[in-house]
């Protein structure tokens, strides 16, 4: 790779993305700074033009940042991506890696990491902590089963956790832009991987588990 780093900042919040923009402009190896306020606009920004690296806020509107993620690795296999994310790494950081990122970066400690993880991740490298490392070794070689909420999709994931926060069908519905219909196969589905009876019980599982952060 020469010359200047192109990036990609995608993110729904104007203050935030301006934030990340000014993090990376005093560099004197970045360049051109793009912005996309959606999945879509971002789809179509990495399919018009080279990037060396993309900044993918998780928590798009919508289909969400991971929906998105293997969107642009399926049109840009070769795109690193580093996810930023306002949940602890517990939470979200081995599925966005499965799903093909190549660094996951907490939004409190953007500021301070967010040039060292793109630079990381630009010459080849993933920006992961110690930790995620040690756990994706772990899956890696071991034949073990993990927890239950592992086995859901990132969808039903995202729906079990907003579940867990107390929305309504209806809610989940408007806030995932799906139908109350779709919304209810997904909560079946959940039901049935976890083998549990009602939200009560998904409610008891999140917490007891950490999950909502």
């Amino acid at each position: 790779m020469t010359g200047r780093l192109r990036i990609l900042i995608v993110d729904d919040h104007p203050i935030v993305r301006q934030g990340l923009k000014q993090t990376l402009a005093d560099a004197t190896d970045v360049g051109e700074i793009g912005e996309a306020s959606n999945g879509q606009g971002a789809l179509d920004l990495v399919r018009e033009s080279d990037w060396d690296a993309v900044v993918l806020d998780i928590g798009l509107p919508g289909r969400g940042g991971i929906e998105i993620l293997k969107d642009i690795k399926r049109a840009r296999p070769h795109l690193p991506v580093l996810i930023l994310s306002m949940h602890p790494e517990d939470q979200y950081a081995i599925r966005s890696v499965r799903a093909g990122a190549a660094g996951y970066l907490t939004k409190d400690a953007a500021t301070e990491k967010l040039l060292e993880a793109i630079r990381k991740i630009t010459a080849g490298g993933r920006f992961i902590s110690d930790d995620l490392a040690e756990r994706l070794a772990m899956e890696l070689s071991l034949d073990v089963a993990g927890p239950p909420h592992e086995s859901l999709s990132d969808r039903e994931f995202e729906v079990l956790r907003l579940i867990a926060s107390g929305l309504s069908v209806g809610d989940i519905a408007d806030r995932l832009s799906l139908s109350v219909k779709t919304v209810s196969t997904y909560r079946a589905r959940i039901l049935e991987k976890m083998r549990m009876k009602n939200n009560a019980e998904l409610m008891q599982y999140v917490l007891t588990n950490h999950l909502l952060g």
